[in-house]
């Protein structure tokens, strides 16, 4: 598998947990504390970081959702088009 590109969720947990995320993100106020665009190389790093993130936040407080980007290019009346999939996965509660 190739490069996988995920959202972060985090919610319900104090501000000195959200400091220790290893990832550059974004702080918010409402449903959700923090928000991160994270890649991995693979899906192994990705378990890992699972894994990190489970003994830092000490719950399911989160959501790792990897987003999947697939397209087709086609020819219509003459013209080439591209259609775009685009599809998110939750790993985690």
């Amino acid at each position: 598998m190739g490069k996988i590109e995920a959202i972060l969720l985090v919610w319900g947990v104090r501000d000195e947990v959200l400091e220790k995320i290893p990832v550059k993100g974004h702080w918010l106020y409402g449903e959700y504390d923090f928000i991160a665009k994270v890649d991995f190389a693979s899906e192994d790093e990705l378990k890992e970081f699972e894994k990190t993130l489970r003994r830092l936040i000490n719950g399911n407080t989160f959501k790792l959702m990897p987003v999947k980007l697939s397209a087709v290019k086609r020819e219509v009346n003459g013209e080439e088009t591209v259609a775009f999939l685009e599809s998110v996965k939750a790993l985690a509660p």
